[in-house]
């Protein structure tokens, strides 16, 4: 990796003020002034930031209890954000994986290894998103049947892919989706007459929500939960 790049993404320093650190002889590898941007380095290399020794660069992979009320977004001038619950520099680095509405709760991924968020995301993968939902009105057996068929919704020009319906209640029910329309699961309710009341997002693919973690609350990901992905 170069230089000025490999201390960016391990400060908070944008690689503009990065470089002005090198030229002003404040960056050390191996123990030598380097002034060289474009030198390449690896994580065996001894770098130093104005005397101070950096940690290689680590690829990070958080799940977070998305609390109602925020948003999916690095940045918003009304909501607060969902990398403003994380406690970490670099965040706007973050990918967010699936995002979720402002008042959907549950699952959300987020990483700065961009290979891996489009495997998450990616709607050739065929990822299954699983949603505990609450309607207005009773679900009807028949729901179950037109999820699974798949719904032309409006304003659109196909169908959606075949969801899993499971009904738990007389107003309750869990989906699962293949794809990720926009306000799919609102959309495919209001197709058939009824409406969502509360939307709670449990599972990405086989990386199930936390039942430790509180609204807002945040861990690392295990490695086997990144593998499966």
């Amino acid at each position: 990796m170069r230089l000025d790049k490999y201390i960016a993404s391990v400060t908070d320093f944008s690689r503009k003020e990065v470089k002005r650190m090198l030229h002003a002889d404040e960056v050390t590898v191996n123990g030598e002034h380097e002034r060289d941007a474009g030198r390449k380095v690896s994580d065996t290399d001894d770098v130093c930031l104005q005397g101070l020794p950096l940690d290689p660069p680590s690829t990070r992979y958080i799940m977070l209890y998305k609390p109602e009320g925020v948003v999916c977004s690095n940045d918003d001038p009304t909501h607060p954000t969902v990398t403003a619950l994380l406690e970490m520099p670099r965040v706007e680095r973050l990918h967010i994986c699936g995002r979720l509405d402002v008042d959907t709760t549950g699952l959300v991924l987020l990483t700065d290894d961009g290979q891996w968020a489009h495997r998450v995301t990616s709607p050739n993968r065929h990822t299954g998103k699983i949603y505990h939902v609450i309607t207005s009105d009773p679900i009807t057996p028949d729901t179950v049947r037109i999820f699974a068929d798949g719904i032309m919704l409006n304003g659109e020009h196909r169908r959606t892919k075949p969801a899993e319906l499971e009904l738990l209640s007389e107003r309750e029910a869990r989906v699962c989706l293949h794809e990720g329309r926009y306000h799919q699961v609102k959309r495919m309710f209001a197709a058939v007459g009824n409406r969502v009341d509360a939307l709670h997002r449990e599972q990405i693919g086989d990386i199930i929500l936390d039942e430790m973690l509180e609204p807002g609350e945040y861990r690392e990901l295990t490695p086997a939960e990144i593998a499966s992905v």
